[in-house]
């Protein structure tokens, strides 16, 4: 696609058209989950229509024709990561399953008693369990880089941080609750100049940004297919092919082994010893009609439409009285986080919701940000390719008239 179009865009996603207690949707929830194109509707009735089989197990055509759909979709995100190799590409559950697997299979590596990993203030909680129970289990310290009151990391706290007991560092690249782009090639390079490997948790910026592993030299990266406009239940954990040769295996059992005998299992090459079992067989085939559709309109077009759009509702929502914006980086990507004076958060998302306005209220799993702010939650309005200036202008409408009637 030469330019953006936003009413071809629109016209894409069918659930646009419907209502919501009598009004047109608009939804404004995409960093929870993002809507779903026809295209990639289309791929799920295919799959299950055409060529439902399982995988790497069958001689049979259904079960050929499947395989090669799964591997020609490993091969898609290659490209759309630029991954090195195909077998980098490990297909899991979703961002959360790829940071867990990477906690538990590299900390049991490399991870002891007194050692560090370092996270950010604003990582999501996916981002910070993992990592705490390890530390838990083995004695390592959770380190925690501070933030200020934009949402911006103390760059010069995080570099002072890094020692010889730093293990790994596991940041967000984009965050879900402030919309903050951290410098993750800065994050990076310092962190390497310890031969220290970084994990990103690309969850919130796949979908806005063109994403390289090769060019940021990132070592493990993590993200979701239904934050993409794909199915739920697939995701996606990129690593170093060195990395993650050296790691266990995250679960056993079928496909993740050569061999097996019951004194002794050999474990299979990458991709396979970390895809035990069954895989989402149509998550993974459908996610790559999904980064088709992403491909097509292109990274850099939805990036510049989506800035426009962001700096359009920070205009609109900086002029309602009594609003502060929660997240006011310089460097930002689609998300609106904010509170209003004496107004719960919860009480303004249930009067939008009955007005047809789908936004988040709460912690956005990110407790630690909204306990530095000293709030119980925020409103969230996230947006995505899809949305334009008339959602941003029903969203404000509905909100100066659920502060009439809860002032």
């Amino acid at each position: 696609m030469n330019s953006f179009d936003i009413n071809r865009v629109r016209n894409d996603f069918p659930i646009l058209a419907r209502e919501v207690y009598g009004n047109p949707l608009v939804y404004l929830d995409n960093g929870a989950t993002t809507q779903k194109p026809q295209s990639v509707i289309d791929a799920i009735i295919h799959y299950y229509s055409e060529i439902n089989s399982n995988v790497h197990r069958g001689v049979h055509h259904l079960s050929q024709v499947s395989t090669d759909a799964m591997e020609a979709a490993r091969e898609s995100v290659r490209q759309f990561i630029n991954a090195k190799h195909v077998h980098e590409v490990i297909f899991v559950k979703g961002t959360t399953e790829g940071i867990n697997l990477v906690a538990q299979c590299f900390g049991k590596l490399k991870i002891k008693k007194d050692d560090e990993v370092i996270i950010s203030a604003m990582e999501h909680h996916s981002n910070i369990v993992p990592w705490q129970m390890h530390c838990e289990q083995v004695g390592a310290k959770l380190r925690v880089i501070p933030m200020d009151e934009r949402g911006v990391l103390d760059m010069d706290a995080y570099k002072n941080m890094l020692n010889e007991k730093t293990k790994i560092v596991a940041i967000t690249y984009v965050s879900n609750a402030l919309g903050t782009i951290n410098p993750v090639e800065e994050i990076i390079a310092a962190a390497h100049q310890l031969d220290v490997p970084v994990l990103l948790d690309a969850a919130q910026a796949i979908q806005h940004i063109s994403v390289d592993v090769q060019a940021l030299n990132v070592d493990f990266l993590v993200f979701s297919g239904h934050k993409m406009y794909g199915p739920t239940g697939i995701g996606i954990l990129y690593g170093k092919e060195s990395l993650l040769n050296e790691m266990p295996p995250y679960q056993g059992g079928g496909e993740m082994i050569k061999e097996v005998t019951f004194e002794k299992t050999t474990y299979n090459d990458l991709p396979f010893k970390f895809e035990a079992g069954t895989p989402h067989i149509e998550g993974i085939i459908v996610l790559k009609a999904a980064i088709d559709y992403l491909t097509e309109i292109g990274l850099d077009n939805i990036k510049k439409y989506e800035d426009d759009l962001l700096d359009y509702g920070t205009g609109l929502l900086s002029a309602v009285n009594g609003l502060k914006i929660i997240g006011t980086a310089p460097e930002k990507s689609s998300v609106l986080s904010f509170i209003v004076d004496g107004v719960h958060p919860y009480d303004i998302g249930v009067l939008l919701d009955r007005m047809g306005i789908a936004v988040r209220t709460g912690h956005h799993c990110a407790e630690p940000i909204m306990n530095q702010f000293e709030i119980p939650g925020t409103v969230r309005a996230s947006l995505a390719l899809y949305n334009n200036k008339e959602d941003l202008d029903k969203l404000i409408a509905g909100l100066d008239r659920a502060l009439g009637m809860l002032r």
